[in-house]
């Protein structure tokens, strides 16, 4: 009799078979032994993942690379300029290469988490964003600096992009857009903090050591992620086929219009809100005459319009659904956005009209992010990460355009600015609107993708 084989107590007897040996060999039959499905059943692999408000912080932790990598070396852009002898628009091409390397790290680490598991570019991205945030400090001028923030972003998109594939792998339904909008309470918080470290980094030592400090969080975060996030995608789930067919994932969830109807009304809106993250400094600084301390107080009071919005919308998701709440967010963008332009346009009330319609178009975003996003990565529990792929490009992708657009009428000119901030949440509702409505159309188109969508 072959030694090797397990044998199981009640079946026909071997020669030498007996009942104590059998006992013996069961027990002490080691677990690689057993199917490899079985294995992969086992609730094992979840038992290292934090709980509740640790899994938000984690998690949480892991999506706002964009806010620390735009929001952080803001203040530290003059220097760069000075020291590395660069214009001020080459200065600004580091912000711009940052945003294109996070959108695009997101279409290429997507995808790859589909087919080989969550921990692998994870844990590549997060290295990769050390690396690049150490060679960054190290720049010698201001191509190196580009160049070497293009690979930051690179890396920095594992953490956006896998976090939000890991969020789908554990929570679905109404349980996804309020694990999303408690999100919100994690990311919402960067923008509001990033540029006051950045600013007391710079009190004691140089813009290098924004990026030395960056570097530090990432190692920080590489070694979290490493010790306490698990493998979330089990490997009878993961896409199988040849590396082309990842390509073809992308394609699948390209031509869902319903899915491209949420991408759009998600990448629009957080435009507008970006067109005000770029310009607003100017606007609110040389146009209204905002000191330094004040712009910074405006800033944070609108990231916590964000917040809060992200938080009701977490308690309204179970009554109303995530689809009732990110049209309301839309329209409440667009009733500040053109609150904000007739009172610009028409010089009525000055700062103490802008200030509140820019708190309501941030406290409108607050709804359309957890659930623009919960309402896509719905729709493809078996391609989370290619789904998740395209709607981070999609919005850090149109930020970087958004980004020189609302400066394009100078530092003293606000109207740039408002007319984007109003006029693309209207482009995101109509995107939602005539590519994700009405309800009988989604529930149609809905059931006509799922026949499409392979399951593995």
């Amino acid at each position: 009799m072959d030694e090797t084989r397990r044998l199981v107590p009640g079946t026909v007897k071997d020669e030498g078979y007996s009942p104590a040996a059998a006992a013996d060999q069961a027990l002490t039959a080691p677990l690689t032994t057993l199917d490899d499905d079985v294995l992969a059943a086992r609730p094992r692999r979840t038992r290292t993942m934090p709980t509740g408000w640790r899994q938000v912080a984690l998690i949480g932790t892991m999506s706002i690379f964009g806010p620390l990598c735009i929001d952080m070396y803001l203040p530290a852009l003059p220097d760069i300029n000075r020291q590395l002898h660069a214009s001020a628009s080459a200065v600004q091409l580091t912000l711009t290469a940052c945003l294109i390397g996070i959108a695009a790290g997101q279409l290429i680490l997507g995808p790859i988490s589909d087919r080989y598991g969550r921990r692998p570019p994870l844990l590549a991205g997060l290295a990769a964003f050390v690396l690049s945030s150490l060679a960054c400090a190290m720049a010698p001028n201001i191509y190196f600096l580009t160049g070497f923030r293009l690979v930051q972003g690179l890396g920095g998109a594992a953490g956006i992009v896998i976090a939000r594939s890991i969020v789908r792998d554990l929570h679905s339904g109404v349980a996804l857009a309020r694990f999303f909008a408690t999100l919100m309470l994690a990311t919402g918080v960067g923008p509001v903090f990033a540029p006051q470290i950045g600013s007391w980094i710079l009190s004691f030592t140089s813009w290098r050591g924004v990026f030395v400090v960056l570097a530090a969080f990432g190692a920080l975060l590489l070694f979290s992620a490493w010790w306490r996030v698990p493998e979330t995608l089990p490997a009878a789930s993961r896409l199988t086929g040849s590396p082309w067919s990842t390509v073809g994932t992308m394609v699948t969830v390209l031509k869902d219009r319903v899915f491209l109807g949420y991408v759009l009304a998600c990448g629009l809106g957080m435009s507008g809100t970006f067109a005000y993250i770029a310009g607003s400094s100017f606007v609110l600084q040389n146009v209204y005459g905002l000191s330094a301390l004040g712009y910074g107080l405006v800033f944070a009071l609108n990231a916590f319009g964000l917040i809060i919005g992200a938080q009701v919308s977490g308690r309204l998701a179970g009554r109303f659904g995530p689809s009732r709440l990110l049209t309301a967010g839309l329209l409440t963008m667009i009733a500040g956005g053109l609150a904000l332009f007739i009172v610009v346009v028409g010089h009525v009330a000055g700062l103490a009209a802008v200030i509140p319609a820019l708190w309501i178009v941030m406290f409108g975003f607050g709804f359309v992010g957890p659930n623009s996003a919960a309402l896509a990565m719905q729709r493809y529990p078996q391609m989370a990460g290619s789904a998740a792929a395209v709607l981070g490009s999609f919005q850090f992708g149109m930020a970087a355009i958004i980004a020189p657009l609302a400066g394009a009428g100078g530092t003293a000119d606000a109207l740039p600015m408002v007319t984007l901030i109003l006029a693309l949440p209207v482009a995101a509702i109509a995107s939602r609107l005539l590519l994700a409505g009405p309800a009988r159309r989604q529930q149609a188109v809905r059931a006509e993708a799922s026949a499409q969508i392979p399951t593995t």
